[in-house]
């Protein structure tokens, strides 16, 4: 989760360096893999999960702009202003649940997961078949 000193849209952009780190590649290369990929993925879920929590901090930033217009010194606040304050201030409470379980589900599963080494493109060799060895028949 969020720490309170760390900007909102950090959280997004912390998600998408493990992810990226994890598979080796820019985060805009891993979404457009997900996309190709007919069946889901984990990386369709994790650059899914990653939209969704990019979102959420989005809509902060947005409904805490508008949060700031409505509040300005220069503007009176009437009963039209206090009900938009208060939808604004509800949406915000909302992202911030939903940015916070969203980052928390995500660390947890980027958590449990390694990055492998790239698998040998050389295959071993295969031993040869044994040649039969003559046997003698034994016959009573």
């Amino acid at each position: 989760m969020p720490q309170p000193d760390i900007p909102s849209h950090a959280v997004s952009q912390l998600v998408a360096e493990r992810i990226e780190a994890l598979y080796g590649q820019p985060l805009a290369e891993l979404e457009a893999i997900a996309d190709a990929t007919p069946e889901t993925t984990l990386l369709a879920a994790l650059t899914g999960t990653h939209g969704d929590l990019a979102l959420a901090e989005r809509n902060i930033a947005f409904q805490l702009q508008r949060l700031r217009e409505l509040t300005g010194p220069d503007q009176e606040i009437g009963r039209f202003a206090a009900g938009h304050i208060l939808d604004c201030a509800r949406r915000i409470a909302e992202s911030v649940a939903t940015r916070d379980a969203y980052a928390k589900s995500i660390s947890a599963v980027l958590g449990g997961l390694r990055r492998v080494s790239a698998p040998d493109t050389h295959l071993p060799a295969v031993p040869a078949p044994a040649t039969p060895t003559a046997t003698t028949s034994r016959t009573r």
